[in-house]
């Protein structure tokens, strides 16, 4: 592990050295940073744990020839010592356990209503106020890029980003089908209605990380309408763009001109293609992942909201929470999200020890 350390370490100094000296050079000062951001941490605990080695050795070597007071403070010196280097690689094997490298990035959520008619556009409405809840809490950024209403203070779907570091690493999480359980405002006979929701969270992506020549997309300009197709302007501002090769389309028309809504609607294309080369070297080495968004079916899900009992359950890791108003504030929500964390964590570090065993 020493030797990785030191390597880390050169790179990290290194880049610091390629900072101070990048000019005018936008995109290579960008790609410097990201890495310097990435390194940091470990870098900080390398220092911590190379020094405290260091020490150790010092400290030894004063045992030797001490004597009295001096040798009960040396050897007392010696187990703290040691007891930090131990916490110190725990806590660097654990950290240099390979990383989703999309996890320190801002994101683009979508959120589609499923099955459910409009109770789910309904629930979209409530998971989007719950995201947003959850993104202050966090100190995240966040910005509706499009939305599309059901007049009934529903949503057809909802796109927003969230920006801020390691948004992604957490609200990566929420990638699935979310199933709500309970009785809609317009049910006269109190009967409980099942309806789902598909949330997609895409890690965003920079203008020159995916270059999308002019032949593989064609783009439509129309004019854009308010909630059930009211309010109808009058100039062309609503942008739809389709990459034929994978058949993508992506439209936006909450912005006021048309080149806003285009660089709003080239951005959630660039970060799907992102997400699809993603998962095409995932399914490499993981041919068991399933795909993000999933089919919208009542029997597929991550999470269930039953409102009668209050209670939300996160399938995936068999967990509970009985107090959904406080998840839907956004307040409780870290509660599935820090045991995912714990969860992939265990397996990546699981993996990584295998591998390094092979």
């Amino acid at each position: 592990m020493l030797e990785k350390l030191n390597a880390i370490l050169d790179r990290y100094n290194d880049i610091e050295a390629q900072l101070a000296q990048v000019g005018e050079d936008y995109q290579l000062a960008v790609e410097l940073s990201k890495e310097r951001a990435d390194l940091e941490d470990v870098a900080v605990a390398a220092r911590d744990y190379l020094e405290t080695i260091n020490k150790i050795d010092e400290t030894k070597e004063l045992i030797e020839i001490a004597e009295g007071e001096l040798l009960d403070l040396a050897r007392l010196e010696l187990d703290e010592l040691q007891e930090h280097r131990d916490e110190m690689e725990d806590k660097l094997r654990a950290m240099l356990v390979p990383k989703d490298p999309r996890d320190n990035r801002n994101v683009i959520v979508e959120i589609r209503a499923g099955t459910g008619g409009d109770e789910a556009g309904l629930f979209v409405a409530d998971l989007l106020r719950m995201y947003l809840k959850y993104a202050d809490i966090h100190g995240y950024k966040t910005e509706i890029i499009s939305s599309n209403e059901t007049g009934i203070g529903g949503f057809k779907e909802v796109t927003f980003t969230v920006k801020g570091k390691g948004a992604f690493s957490r609200l990566k999480f929420e990638s699935g089908v979310h199933r709500v359980q309970r009785v809609p405002e317009t049910e006269s006979q109190g009967r409980i209605h099942t309806s789902t929701v598909t949330v997609a969270v895409l890690a965003e992506v920079d203008d020159f990380e995916i270059e999308i020549p002019d032949s593989d997309i064609e783009i439509d300009v129309y004019k854009s309408a308010g909630a059930g197709g009211q309010n109808v302007q009058k100039n062309m501002t609503a942008v739809r763009i389709h990459h034929i090769p994978t058949g993508i389309i992506v439209a936006c028309q909450d912005e006021r001109s048309q080149l806003q809504n285009k660089t709003r609607a080239m951005s959630v294309l660039k970060a799907r293609l992102y997400e699809l080369e993603e998962q095409k070297r995932q399914s490499e080495l993981d041919a068991t992942r399933r795909s993000q968004i999933g089919t919208g079916e009542r029997s597929e899900k991550i999470r269930t909201y039953n409102y009668p009992q209050s209670r939300v359950t996160d399938h995936r890791i068999n967990q509970s929470s009985f107090n959904i108003q406080a998840v839907m504030d956004g307040y409780d929500l870290d509660d599935f999200i820090e045991e995912l964390q714990h969860v992939e964590e265990a397996e990546r570090l699981a993996s990584f020890e295998t591998d390094a065993t092979d």
